[in-house]
């Protein structure tokens, strides 16, 4: 059986598995869908449509897809898809897309989402990523799996923030951040990679020596960002982290932090 608080307002259109867990003067709105094992706290608003996987933990005051701040908006029928094992803390924003993208926000498989984050219109999250305090990214951005967002981050729209990306706290994003880079102040610029976060994940020194080079290479030789991406072929080659992170530099469209 749903174990639904008799104090929350589910509507009969939504579709819950039936050991989700629904705390006391919650919300849920038709359109709305979440998987099993999903807990949702007291005083959470849902509304639809949303998706919601496995899993889940969404801690008291989380507004979970609640139309978009787009001026644009006129009431489309947008989404917001969150995969599973996610922890959603207290006064989380997370957004449906706009017509003038995907319509959809997305969100991936266990995050961190800390309180006060906010997620905007057609963001697409990756998985594994900590967002830490009131870390708030706005419509359009990509992160990459396994980025860390410090607390008080901002992010403006369009950004790409590669895979295991770092910035520090109170950070100012304004341009796209390639894999593995840390960046910190505001506006952000680059501030090395995040070895030690590396060797925590088990890269072997071959493979962090190399990624240091490949740094180097776009940051510190003074060469034209194309003749660093011609350098970084080889060793793109060699090692599948390289080629991640010249491929997060080619797909920029807003220019890397530097």
């Amino acid at each position: 059986m749903n174990r639904i608080h008799p104090q929350a307002i589910v509507d009969p259109a939504a579709r819950l598995a039936d050991d989700v867990e629904v705390g006391p003067w919650t919300l849920i709105g038709p359109d709305v869908e979440i998987g099993s094992g999903t807990v949702v706290g007291p005083h959470v608003v849902i509304k639809g449509p949303t998706t919601i996987g496995q899993g889940n933990r969404i801690f008291q005051f989380a507004s979970v897809g609640e139309d978009c701040q787009d001026k644009k908006y006129r009431g489309e029928p947008t989404r917001l898809v969150i995969g599973d094992n996610n922890v959603i803390r207290e006064g989380c924003t997370l957004h449906r897309g706009t017509a003038q993208d995907q319509g959809v926000t997305t969100i991936g498989s266990n995050n961190l989402l800390m309180a006060y984050v906010h997620v905007a219109h057609d963001c697409v999250v990756g998985s594994n990523i900590i967002m830490a305090n009131n870390a708030t990214i706005a419509g359009h951005v990509h992160v990459g799996d396994g980025a860390i967002l410090g607390g008080y981050t901002t992010v403006h729209q369009f950004c790409r923030l590669g895979a295991w990306s770092m910035s520090a706290a109170n950070s100012a994003v304004f341009k796209d951040i390639p894999a593995f880079v840390m960046v910190g102040g505001n506006p952000a610029s680059a501030h090395g990679m995040n070895f030690e976060g590396m060797r925590r994940r088990g890269y072997s020194p071959e493979l962090v020596a190399a990624l240091r080079r490949a740094y180097k290479i776009v940051y510190r030789q003074g060469l034209t960002l194309q003749e660093a991406l011609v350098s970084l072929e080889d060793s793109a080659a060699e090692f599948a982290e390289i080629a991640l992170y010249r491929d997060s530099i080619l797909a920029s469209t807003r220019g890397i932090t530097r």
